[in-house]
C-alpha cells in the first residue's frame, strides 16, 4: 500500500531501522497515525519500566501491546482466560516492533489496536504507541478509560501525539487448549475483531 511519505523532523533517538532514511529523517507511514486504528487504551508507565538511559526498555513495549490485545479480546470479544473454561487460547506466533522515538516515566501514552485480517483461526494485528503531547499536564484519564478504553474519534485522542513512537505487527493463532490444534473462531468473537478492521466506521 503506497501510504508513506518523508517528514523533515530529525530523529532524536539513536535507533536505526527500516524507518530511518539516509538523511536521518523519519519516514512516516499510515500505521503511525491515529486514523489507522480503531481502539485505544491509556497505559501507565512505571519507574521499573526504565532502562539505564532513562527510557522505557524495549521489551516493555511488548507488554503494553500484549495488554491492549488481551484487554480488547476479554472486554469486547468474550475471551475466557482460564484453560479449564476457555474453548480457545491464543498463541502469538509472529511479533515485530519498530521504534521511532522513546517514551519515559512518568508519561502516560495510549496504545492503539487495529485488526488487519481475520482468518479461520488466525488474526493479524497492527498496533502503535502514541506519546502524550508535550505539555506540563499529564493526559486526563480516569478509571473508565483504563477499564474500557475508547474508540477512534473519541475527544481524548487530542491529548496524544498524532504520530506513533512505536509500531508493532503481530499474529495470533487460536487453538483448542486440549489439543493445541488450530480451532475456528466463534461468530461473536469474530464479530468483535471485525469491528476493528475499519476504524473510521467504529
Amino acid at each position: 500500500m503506497a501510504c508513506s511519505y518523508t517528514a523533515g523532523e530529525d530523529i532524536d533517538w539513536n535507533v536505526h531501522s527500516l524507518a530511518t532514511s539516509s538523511k536521518n529523517h523519519r519516514v512516516e507511514d499510515c500505521h503511525q497515525h491515529h486514523k489507522a486504528y480503531g481502539y485505544f487504551l491509556p497505559i501507565h508507565t512505571w519507574w521499573q519500566d526504565s532502562d539505564k538511559y532513562g527510557h522505557v526498555n524495549n521489551v516493555v513495549y511488548y507488554s503494553y501491546f500484549d495488554t491492549i490485545i488481551n484487554h480488547y479480546l476479554i472486554r469486547y470479544c468474550g475471551l475466557k482466560t482460564g484453560l479449564l473454561t476457555s474453548p480457545l487460547v491464543g498463541f502469538m506466533v509472529t511479533s515485530q516492533c519498530t521504534f521511532y522515538t522513546p517514551i519515559s516515566f512518568p508519561q502516560i501514552p495510549v496504545v492503539a489496536l487495529a485488526v488487519e485480517k481475520v482468518g479461520q483461526s488466525r488474526v493479524h494485528y497492527q498496533l502503535a504507541l502514541f506519546p502524550p503531547k508535550p505539555t506540563k499536564e499529564l493526559p486526563s484519564v480516569d478509571h473508565h478509560d483504563l477499564s474500557d478504553g475508547f474508540f477512534f474519534g473519541h475527544p481524548k485522542l487530542a491529548q496524544f501525539d498524532a504520530l506513533a513512537c512505536t509500531t508493532r505487527s503481530s499474529v495470533h493463532v487460536f487453538v483448542n487448549p486440549a489439543t493445541s490444534k488450530p480451532t475456528a473462531l466463534p461468530e461473536d468473537f469474530r464479530d468483535g475483531l471485525l469491528r476493528l478492521m475499519n476504524p473510521a466506521s467504529v
